[in-house]
Formats: C-alpha cells, structure tokens, sequence
C-alpha cells in the first residue's frame, strides 16, 4: 500500500516532519510517498492563502504520474479536499476530520490547539460542515505563526502544552493538534497534560490503511463525481513551469533530496 500524504504548503522542511510522523504510524508493508505543491504560500495563515494553497494541491495532484493507494492531506481547517475528492479515483483523507473522528472515540469532548488566532473560526467553520463541531470543547491559538512552529522546539512545545492545558479546563477530554506543523508532538504534550493528543498526521493515515484495507473508497454517485470535462484555460499551471528556476524557489523539484520518495 502506497499513502501520498501531501503538504499544502511549500516548505519543505515541515513536508519532512510530516513525513517522518506518517512514516512511523504507518503499518508494515505501508509505504509513504511526501511531497508538496509546486508553487503557492510558505504557509497557510487564512482564507486568502489557503484557497490559493488548495488551487496549488489539485494542480499538484493532477500532474503527477506516481501510482497511490490514497491520499492524506495535511493541512488542519483548510479547503481543497473535496476537489482532491473528485479528482481522484483513491480514497481522501484530511487530518481535520481524521483527528476528530478519532478524538471521538476517545472522550466525549474533545479540543483543538492550533497556531494564530485568525485561525479559529477556519477550523470551527470546517468542523461544522463535517459535522464534527457538536462535541468540540473549543479550539484556541497558540499565538505562533506556522513557520515559528520550527524556529525554537523547545518553546513550541511550551506553548502548545499551556494552551492544551487551558482547553482542557474548557471541558475537552482529548486534544486534537490543528496544524501539520506540530506533526509528531503528540506524546510530549500528552505526557504534560494528562489526555490523549491525537495526531492528525497519524490518525489520517491509520484511517487510510483501514479504508484501502477494506477496499473501499470515496463515492462517485453524487457529491464527488469526477469534473464534467470542460476547458480550463492555462491549467495545470505546473506543466508551464520553468522547473530550473523553481529550483531556487520555496518549492523544491527535486524530491529525492528534499521532500519526497516519489
């Protein structure tokens, strides 16, 4: 089984760090394929960039030629899933829902802790078109921007872990961790603040190996049926990019040495 998880924005180290958190939940015999968009925002901090992101990861995902079993999406709260959806023939999972379907299971009420402020009402929007909303004790910030999340660990996890705290005190009973970002902090913040975190990282991809396991996938009667052909002008746009001078850009090609086993 092959597993694309796919970073939605374009720096490569977190696409690493997503990777190595995939790698290690995945089962035996499971092989995880990484990348990340070819061209789009350094991170994702509202609306603006993650609707620019979600254009960037379907003209990924429509140019690429390596086979997959399915596909995890590792941006928490952000759109595009639904078009990857129909896009593909292969099962979709996104870590938003995975972390709180798999919370769920765990506690009646479960919490987010994510990165900005501004972030919140994107993950409460995304929650409650998933129907997930209902049993979520409250999502806070952090107060960190995306990419702050690499520059100093150490107080990454401090943060993380005092906000945990605070939402626990709100009434969650399982702490979901909102960003790719914090991709394998689960158990140093767990061992903190005495419930279960859920990596969403993690979570998608047991979800996935379940899915392509019991040979299932997304439904293509209705909501997700594949697009109507139809002219798009000018797209995929990766096919029009000049990858030598890319090479020198926020989104690495070479994915052997920088991002990706593909």
């Amino acid at each position: 089984m092959r597993i694309l998880v796919m970073n939605p924005n374009t720096t490569a180290s977190m696409t690493a760090s997503i990777r190595a958190t995939a790698t290690a939940a995945a089962a035996p015999g499971t092989e995880i394929l990484a990348t990340e968009p070819l061209w789009g925002p350094v991170s994702i901090e509202g609306h603006f960039e993650g609707y620019l992101s979600a254009a960037a990861v379907l003209d990924r995902l429509a140019t690429l030629d390596t086979p997959f079993d399915a596909l995890v999406m590792a941006g928490f709260g952000e759109p595009g899933r639904e078009g990857a959806q129909e896009l593909l023939d292969v099962p979709v999972l996104d870590i938003t829902e995975s972390a709180a379907q798999m919370a769920m299971m765990l506690g009646h009420a479960y919490g987010v802790v994510t990165t900005l402020d501004r972030a919140v009402p994107q993950i409460q929007d995304r929650l409650l078109t998933a129907g997930l909303l209902q049993r979520c004790a409250g999502v806070r910030g952090t107060g960190l921007g995306v990419l702050e999340l690499e520059e100093d660990p150490e107080r990454t996890v401090e943060v993380i872990i005092e906000t945990a705290r605070a939402v626990v005190r709100a009434g969650a009973e399982v702490i979901c961790l909102g960003c790719g970002g914090m991709a394998g902090l689960d158990e140093k913040v767990a061992a903190e603040v005495g419930v279960p975190v859920v990596d969403g990282v993690a979570a998608a991809v047991k979800f996935a190996e379940a899915v392509v396991g019991l040979g299932l996938a997304t439904s293509r009667s209705r909501s997700f049926a594949p697009p109507r052909p139809k002219t798009i002008g000018s797209w995929p746009l990766s096919t029009h990019l000049d990858l030598g001078r890319a090479q020198g850009s926020p989104c690495h090609t070479d994915f052997s040495a920088q991002t990706s086993d593909i």
